[in-house]
């Protein structure tokens, strides 16, 4: 007789090679539920996901798999509803309740999954193919349109779903259907001269996650050969080009960061994966050039990716026009999750950084406070009188798309967001997105009491002991630790005994940012920041008859904090500066300007920013 050994959930990316950091098991680090983060998930689990499932069944996608599970000899009646890809909104979802089941063990879900895995049973081709999309159309062959149909796309998040399952409640009937599409796709891709690749990478970083849960390595290869394929321009190249599919240079040889931005940054993830588990170093410093290229120069402030809606895409380096800003949610958080990845394959304290921007920012700005309503792109301005009853640029955010990928995406990282604060291995522990809660590895136990990120002050109290490292922000200039300083941008290490309680100090002071003068579009503005937070002016907070262009900054002025409980933002900051009449033609000669009248305004956190209504907002503020 044996024993069953305990079963232990890891969370979304878990190495099986040792890396330069490990992550903790999905339930050894638990966010505060009074914390902001800790908030979000709950509010994520009580509104967010259930949003999800209410619109998932609106929209058709649901009935996509029960008119193909239930078709006759004649065929699926109806007809297909929504985009071909309408599939990955649904695994999202799926893997969202996975990582929720896991967080706080509901059960809600069950009869609705096990309604859906029969479907999903039902409507799965005997070989392990699913695409309601291309099964459910007449006249579709699989693979015809691999530029476009999204089939491996759609299979990597499915697969992403059964692994998340499996982890967050030991399911297996999901994990077999999931393991029986990797089937298909590791003898689709067998070695053999099949040239097959998505045009939207996905499947990549989802393989070698499967490869992680079940060992086999037939997963892992399939992954390497995804990657080895793809830049070979074996896809038509259509209306936006090669580079838009990430198909115009081998991943090895892709140095700036171009094209479809989710498609890049999800592939750079995908890319990073395979080199945690095969070591291929050359993989490593493509990711590293790679990264340099999008964060050193073509990311937004805001951790925002993406400055074309043409085609979703990176545009030139510098190229940051902030009111066209396409910065789309999906792109942040593959930023987020790719950044992950980086951290754990060097330990670089960078990598946290640009987490926590875009975590704290462009992410957090995507979901309004009732959980309900979305945006997909994520300008850093809005001007007064803006046309926003389009969906590609509203004026604010809505509860669903036609193109509905990152409501669910927003779903499955707030859901598993505790997997990403920490990492450690017996007696060490690292602590690399601050934030309230408590994080525990074999030995060592820390209780982390903070208001961060409104608040600068933490206060660790540890159970056990063992070596502490805890990321200080680049930002956190003079930051301290039972008084003595800190360097900013690097990890504090220490051995915390049990029972000891360690301080840290990070300074909150607002600051005033300008950009490269290569970022034309903001030449003469600075922005707000204070701590990890982008600030921005609302035309909410402004007096009758003052229009937000019409304001400049003083930069010599100082600025004041304000605590405002129950609000839509937690911190407001109180800026100084004038208000110029605006031009009366579109262009003028160039005399004198008038000083403009004194002014005090608001500005609030740019996650915030379009809860009280559409109207204008800009985070870059011209200087007087």
């Amino acid at each position: 007789m044996t024993l069953e050994t305990e079963f232990v959930a890891q969370g979304p990316a878990a190495p099986r090679r040792p890396a330069h950091l490990t992550p903790l098991p999905l339930r050894s680090a638990v966010l505060h539920p009074e914390s902001s983060l800790g908030r979000w998930q709950d509010l994520n689990g009580a509104a967010t996901i259930p949003h999800c499932v209410e619109n998932l069944e609106a929209t058709g996608t649901i009935a996509n798999f029960r008119r193909l599970a239930e078709a006759g000899e004649n065929g699926p009646e109806g007809a297909f509803a929504g985009p071909w890809f309408a599939d990955t909104d649904l695994y999202k979802t799926i893997e969202a309740m996975g990582w929720e089941i896991g967080r706080s063990g509901t059960d809600a879900w069950t009869p609705w999954l096990a309604d859906l895995a029969g479907l999903m049973e039902k409507t799965q081709a005997e070989d392990g193919y699913l695409n309601t999309y291309v099964q459910g159309v007449e006249g579709q062959e699989r693979f015809a349109h691999p530029d476009f149909t999204h089939e491996l796309y759609s299979a990597g998040h499915l697969i992403q779903a059964a692994v998340a399952l499996h982890r967050g409640s030991r399911d297996e009937r999901f994990l077999q259907i999931g393991r029986r599409v990797a089937d298909f796709v590791v003898k689709l891709d067998d070695g053999k001269g099949n040239p097959i690749i998505d045009g939207h990478p996905e499947v990549e970083t989802a393989l070698v996650e499967l490869y992680r849960e079940t060992g086999e390595q037939d997963y892992l290869t399939a992954a390497e050969r995804q990657i080895d394929r793809r830049g070979h321009r074996s896809l038509e190249p259509g209306r936006f080009g090669s580079l838009y599919y990430q198909d115009h240079l081998p991943v090895r040889e892709n140095t700036e960061a171009i094209g479809h931005s989710v498609r890049q940054l999800y592939l750079a993830a995908g890319a990073t994966d395979v080199y945690l588990e095969n070591g291929d170093e050359t993989l490593l410093r493509a990711m590293e050039k790679l990264w340099r290229s999008a964060f050193g120069t073509k990311m937004y402030i805001t951790g925002g990716h993406g400055s074309r809606h043409r085609d979703e895409a990176y545009g030139d380096p510098f190229e940051l026009p902030p009111d066209r800003a396409y910065a789309e949610t999906c792109a942040s958080i593959a930023a987020f999750q790719w950044g992950w990845r980086m951290l754990l394959a060097t330990g670089q304290a960078h990598y946290a950084d640009e987490m926590e921007r875009a975590l704290f920012n462009g992410i957090a700005a995507s979901t309004s406070h009732t959980g309900k309503a979305f945006f997909y792109s994520n300008p850093l301005q809005l001007r007064t009188g803006h046309e926003g009853s389009d969906e590609d640029s509203p004026s604010e955010r809505l509860p669903w798309y036609g193109c509905a990928c990152c409501p669910p995406n927003i779903a499955r990282l707030i859901a598993s967001l505790q997997g990403y604060t920490a990492t450690g291995t017996a007696g060490a522990l690292q602590l690399h997105l601050l934030h309230a809660g408590t994080y525990s590895t074999d030995g060592l136990s820390v209780t982390v009491e903070t208001q961060y990120p409104y608040d600068g002050e933490l206060v660790i109290r540890a159970s056990g002991s063992g070596e502490l490292s805890v990321r200080i922000p680049a930002w956190a200039v003079g930051a301290t630790a039972s008084g003595v300083e800190l360097v900013a941008g690097e990890y504090f290490k220490t051995r915390i005994e049990d029972g000891e309680e360690l301080r840290i100090s990070l300074p909150m002071n607002a600051t005033l940012v300008r950009a490269d003068d290569r970022v034309d579009a903001v030449r003469g503005c600075v922005a707000v920041l204070r701590g990890p937070l982008v600030f921005c002016v609302e035309q909410a907070d402004l007096p009758e008859g003052v229009v937000v262009e019409q304001l400049h900054l003083d930069p010599a002025a100082p600025i004041t904090t304000e605590t405002t409980e129950g609000d839509v933002a937690p911190v407001r900051l109180r800026l100084t500066g004038v208000v110029r009449a605006l031009e009366p033609a579109l262009y003028t000669t160039l005399p004198a300007r008038t000083e403009g009248s004194a002014i005090e305004f608001t500005a609030i956190p740019y996650n915030a920013w379009a809860n009280r209504g559409p109207g204008a907002m800009r985070v870059w503020l011209p200087v007087r």
